[in-house]
């Protein structure tokens, strides 16, 4: 048995590292992972790979730096006679990126089963590009891997029942995983000394609106007069921040690893972020969390009051308001930290059926 998995961007790579292993240790299947280049920075790539043994890439596409469409369309390019070579079992495809469809795409037209991690997300925005790629993605799948109930119900609306399997979230088991080897670990080591908030900003629609990422840095820099931001800055902030000329106060570091973060968010007072994982790995670490967007895939943490969404423009107020609200962490929407184990029983036992 063999199953080809196409990955592309950090939180795949934090994925990855959980099925990875579990497959390392399954008698009878063997993973080639094949790179689309979509996060090519080592700050953003090559790190995780080490840092969290991920086995190396059998085939690095290099594809980046391209519109969506064109991205798109040369990773199903390239991955296309990959699979025909490899002639997989299935195709393992994580979360929402450019590469997620390409895989997912190109595997469907080669009718090889998809296999998809993080099923049944949605923010119900359509001009969020991931929005699209998930959609799609979650439609050509034969297993459809949720990270809560509320994405199998999701699923359900959609008329899709068929191959749905409530999991638990993945990026759960990591975190408890690789948090586990920070407290045993000695290399580890804090550079930044709390107290600080733990800010990321890098979506496009943060990114690349003027007037957007000037009101974040400058409520950004409103909040640091208070408690110091920390924001690991992304290369495409970085570039946005040059381009608009937006000068702040708030302490920009390089980007950091998955282990590194892992020990930022341990100490932070609470995260502000545009991000998708984030959000949850701040609810994992009991950490308040500010979403500086719209809406949210991760609805649950809503819900529960301990995240909570801002306009640019009313960040400062919004941080206000979350740093003297209580919060409870202790309820699970994401499982009990088992999903690597049942994602992959599930896939053998697929591929062991005869199905494909």
């Amino acid at each position: 048995m063999k199953i080809v998995t196409i990955l592309g961007a950090r939180p795949q790579f934090v994925k990855a590292a959980v099925i990875s292993d579990k497959v390392n240790d399954t008698e009878n299947l063997t993973e080639v992972i094949v790179h689309t280049g979509q996060h090519f920075d080592q700050s953003m790539s090559d790190i995780f790979f080490n840092e969290m043994d991920i086995p190396q890439p059998k085939y690095n596409l290099n594809i980046n730096q391209m519109s969506h469409g064109q991205m798109t369309a040369t990773m199903m390019e390239k991955i296309e006679p990959i699979l025909m070579n490899e002639k997989p079992n299935g195709v393992l495809v994580y979360g929402d990126t450019n590469s997620t469809l390409a895989g997912s795409l190109t595997a469907a037209k080669l009718n090889i089963p998809v296999f998809h991690v993080e099923s049944g997300l949605r923010s119900y925005n359509r001009e969020m590009p991931e929005e699209i790629n998930r959609v799609m993605t979650d439609h050509l799948s034969k297993l459809l891997f949720c990270p809560t109930e509320n994405a199998v119900n999701i699923l359900a609306k959609e008329g899709i029942q068929k191959g749905v399997k409530d999991c638990g979230d993945v990026m759960y088991d990591a975190f408890l995983k690789f948090n586990q080897k920070i407290k045993n670990s000695e290399n580890i080591i804090l550079e930044v000394e709390p107290p600080f908030i733990l800010a990321t900003i890098h979506r496009p629609e943060n990114t690349d609106n003027k007037h957007k990422l000037i009101s974040i840095f400058r409520e950004l820099d409103k909040i640091n007069e208070k408690t110091r931001v920390v924001l690991p800055l992304h290369p495409r902030t970085k570039g946005q921040l040059q381009k608009y000329g937006v000068l702040t106060e708030v302490q920009l570091i390089a980007p950091v690893g998955y282990l590194s973060m892992l020990s930022l968010l341990n100490s932070t007072e609470m995260v502000i972020t545009d991000s998708g994982g984030l959000q949850k790995e701040s609810f994992f670490a009991k950490k308040k969390c500010i979403i500086v967007r719209k809406e949210t895939e991760w609805t649950e943490l809503i819900d529960i009051g301990v995240n909570r969404l801002s306009n640019p423009e009313e960040l400062y107020d919004t941080f206000e308001k979350m740093n003297v609200k209580k919060c409870d962490f202790s309820s699970k929407p994401y499982g009990d930290g088992n999903a690597g184990n049942l994602i992959l029983d599930s896939i053998v036992k697929f591929i062991s059926s005869g199905i494909c």
